[in-house]
């Protein structure tokens, strides 16, 4: 918050990285998921993914880890805990921006 307006997180702000985000945090601590079924489940191209989760990567909210399932490349994606700790106080942002808004 600056100056009493709430200020959401842009990096977490945006559609696609909410969306990604969501899915991630909505999993256990120490669950990974696969890069396909982000991709599947959010019916994103594999472009848009890359380019989005690089955005992640880079603000330290997710990681990703590459490894060879059956002799085929898999990618795996996981929320960080700063990550997890980014998107609660955007939520708790957003509530506020919502709240004040509304009230």
């Amino acid at each position: 918050m600056i100056d009493g307006e709430v200020v959401l997180n842009e990096t977490i702000h945006q559609s696609t990285r909410l969306r990604i985000m969501t899915l991630l945090v909505s999993r256990s601590e120490s669950d990974r998921v696969a890069y396909g079924f982000i991709q599947k489940t959010l019916g994103l191209t594999g472009g848009n993914l890359t380019i989005h989760l690089r955005k992640l990567v880079d603000a330290g909210y997710v990681s990703t880890a590459k490894e060879f399932v059956d002799s085929k490349p898999r990618t795996w994606v996981e929320a960080t805990l700063d990550g997890r700790r980014a998107f609660g106080e955007y939520l708790g942002n957003l509530e506020r921006a919502l709240d004040v808004t509304f009230r």
